[in-house]
C-alpha cells in the first residue's frame, strides 16, 4: 500500500522541491549516500527552476506552501530536525508563514451552526464574516457575545481532517523509505518524528483540544507576573469551533509601536524570558509555537500569548537533565556536560568523554556572556549537531519541540532586545531551580530513610514492650512503598501550587 502511494505522490512532490532548488540542498546531507547524493545534485540540474531561490530556506518554504496544508505543518515540525536537513534549512523553515487563502464566510458560518447544533444568532449578537487570519488548519472571525464581550472565532478548515491524514500516510511511508534506503538515518528516528507530527496534527484538528490546552496554560501560570493567557468560553466551544477572548495589543516584534506606547522594553524581555523558563522547567508544559504573531503586549504590558494547538510536554527526569545541562554549560563545566550525556544513555562506553567535553567547549566557549544580537542560534545549533552526529548520540525524540520553540523564542528575542545577554537570565533561574528540586529530593531521601530505620528497628522494639511481633515475610516491599506513598503525599501537600 506504501508503495503505491510513493509512486503516486513523489513525482509531483519531487518536482515541485526541484523546481524551487530544494534538492540540491538536500544532497549536501552528509548521512545520505553518495549514489543517493549524486542523484539529487543531477535531479536538481536537470530540474530546478532559473528562479530557483539560493536561500535554501526560502526555497524550501516555498516549494513546501505549493504542495500545501499537510506540508506546511510538516514544514514547521521539520524546523526542530536541523540534524536531519541541516542549519541552514531548518532555520529557513522556522519563519515558514502558514497563510493559505480562506474559506467564504458562508462557509463558515455553516460550520458554526452545524457543529454547535444552534442558529448563529443565539451565539453571537455579531460576526463578522471576513476571516481576519487563515492558514492551513483554520480561520479566525471576530464576534461579539451578548454580553458585551469581544472574542475570535477560530473554525476548523472544511475537509482538512481528510487532507491531514492524508499527507501523514504519505510522510510515514517516505520516512520507512528514508531509512531503508540509507540506514545510516535510523539514528535520527524518522518514523518517530512522522508518528509525533501525526499526534500534533490530531490536537489540532479538535479545537476541544486546543481548549484544554490554554485551559491549563492558565492555571498554570494564574500567578504568574508579567503574563496572562486569554479567556476561553469553553461552553460555545466545540471540536471545530473555539471561542476565546479578543486580545487588543501589539505584536511582541513591533518595536517600534511598543516604544512608542510607552512600553520598556526591557522589562518586556524579562518577563518573556523568565515565563519561558517557568513553563519549561517548573511546569513541563509550554507553549511550542511561540512566533511574533502569536505574542501580544497589552497596554498595561502584559505578555498574551494566543494559539495554543502546540504545545509541548516533558517530564521530570527530561526537566531535571535539561537544567543541570543549562547549569554546567553556564559554569563552563564541559566535564560535566559529558557526564550527564553518558549518564543519561546518549553516549556509548566506547566514547572518549575527554574529546566529546572538548568539542562542546570549542562550540560553547566563543558564544557564552555574548549578546543575542552576536550570535546566531542556528549556527551554534548545527555545530553541536554535527558534534552528535560525529560521536554517535542517539537522537531524543522528546525534545524536537523544545528545540523548535528554542528557536522562535530566539528569534523573537533578538528583534526584540539584540543587546539581551540571554545566559545573564538563564544562570539564576536554573540554579535556583535545581536547588529547589534537590532540596525537595533530598528531603524525601532522608525521610525514606528514617522510615527504613524505623522499619528494621520495630522488632527491637516490639520486644522491649513484650510484645511478639508476628513472623517477618519473606523479602518485604510494600511497607516501603506505602511508607514512599505517604510522605510524597505529605511533601507534595505542602508545595505551592502553581
Amino acid at each position: 500500500m506504501d508503495i503505491f502511494l510513493i509512486l503516486w505522490r513523489l513525482p509531483r512532490t519531487g518536482f515541485i522541491l526541484g523546481r524551487a532548488g530544494v534538492l540540491g540542498h538536500l544532497a549536501k546531507i552528509d548521512m545520505l549516500p553518495d549514489w543517493f547524493c549524486l542523484l539529487l545534485l543531477v535531479l536538481n540540474f536537470l530540474i530546478a527552476g532559473r528562479r530557483s531561490r539560493k536561500d535554501a530556506g526560502q526555497a524550501l518554504c516555498e516549494a513546501l506552501q505549493a504542495l500545501g496544508p499537510g506540508f506546511i505543518k510538516f514544514g514547521q515540525a521539520l524546523a526542530t530536525r536541523a540534524d536531519l536537513i541541516g542549519p541552514e534549512l531548518a532555520g529557513g523553515l522556522v519563519q515558514l508563514q502558514d497563510r493559505l487563502p480562506p474559506f467564504s464566510g458562508k462557509r463558515a458560518i455553516k460550520i458554526i451552526e452545524d457543529s454547535s447544533q444552534r442558529p448563529l444568532s443565539e451565539l453571537f449578537t455579531s460576526f463578522d464574516e471576513e476571516a481576519i487570519a487563515a492558514a492551513s488548519i483554520a480561520q479566525v472571525h471576530k464576534a461579539s457575545l451578548a454580553d458585551g464581550r469581544v472574542v475570535a472565532v477560530k473554525i476548523l478548515r472544511p475537509g482538512i481532517a481528510k487532507l491531514m491524514r492524508r499527507d501523514v500516510r504519505f510522510f510515514r511511508a517516505m520516512a520507512r523509505l528514508a531509512e531503508a534506503v540509507a540506514p545510516g538515518l535510523r539514528r535520527l528516528k524518522l518514523v518517530t518524528a512522522v508518528q509525533q507530527f501525526e499526534q500534533i496534527s490530531d490536537i489540532e484538528l479538535d479545537l476541544r483540544m486546543e481548549a484544554a490546552a490554554g485551559t491549563r496554560l492558565q492555571e498554570n501560570m494564574a500567578n504568574d507576573k508579567g503574563i496572562r493567557i486569554p479567556h476561553i468560553d469553553l461552553e460555545r466551544t466545540n471540536s471545530h469551533m473555539l471561542v476565546i477572548e479578543w486580545i487588543e495589543g501589539i505584536r511582541i516584534d513591533d518595536v517600534e509601536a511598543l516604544q512608542a506606547a510607552g512600553h520598556d522594553i526591557a522589562k518586556i524581555t524579562e518577563a518573556a524570558a523568565t515565563s519561558f523558563f517557568n513553563q519549561v522547567f517548573r511546569d513541563g508544559y509550554f507553549h511550542a509555537d511561540m512566533h511574533p504573531g502569536n505574542i501580544f503586549v497589552t497596554a498595561d504590558g502584559l505578555l498574551v500569548p494566543i494559539d495554543f494547538g502546540i504545545m509541548g510536554q516533558l517530564d521530570f527526569a527530561d526537566r531535571l537533565f535539561l537544567a543541570r545541562l543549562l547549569d554546567a554549560i553556564l559554569k563552563r563545566n564541559y566535564d560535566e556536560v559529558a557526564r550527564l550525556h553518558y549518564d543519561a544513555g546518549m553516549l556509548d562506553d566506547s566514547v572518549s568523554l575527554a574529546a566529546f567535553s572538548q568539542s562542546l567547549r570549542a562550540v560553547a566557549d566563543p558564544v557564552l556572556g555574548k549578546a543575542l544580537g552576536d550570535i546566531s542560534l542556528g549556527l551554534v545549533l548545527g555545530q553541536i549537531l554535527q558534534i552528535s552526529a560525529r560521536f554517535d548520540i542517539s537522537v531524543q525524540p522528546q525534545f524536537n519541540l523544545l528545540q523548535k520553540t528554542m528557536m522562535m523564542a530566539e528569534g523573537v528575542a533578538r528583534s526584540l532586545n539584540p543587546s539581551a545577554d540571554m545566559w545573564a537570565f538563564a544562570r539564576p533561574l536554573a540554579s535556583d531551580w535545581i536547588s529547589s528540586e534537590d532540596n525537595i529530593r533530598a528531603q524525601i531521601d532522608r525521610v525514606l530513610s528514617d522510615f527504613r530505620q524505623l522499619y528494621l528497628k520495630l522488632p527491637q522494639i516490639l520486644e522491649k514492650l513484650d510484645i511478639a511481633p508476628p513472623p517477618p515475610p519473606p523479602a518485604p516491599k510494600w511497607p516501603y512503598l506505602i511508607a514512599a506513598i505517604s510522605v510524597l503525599i505529605a511533601l507534595y501537600s505542602t508545595l505551592p501550587v502553581h
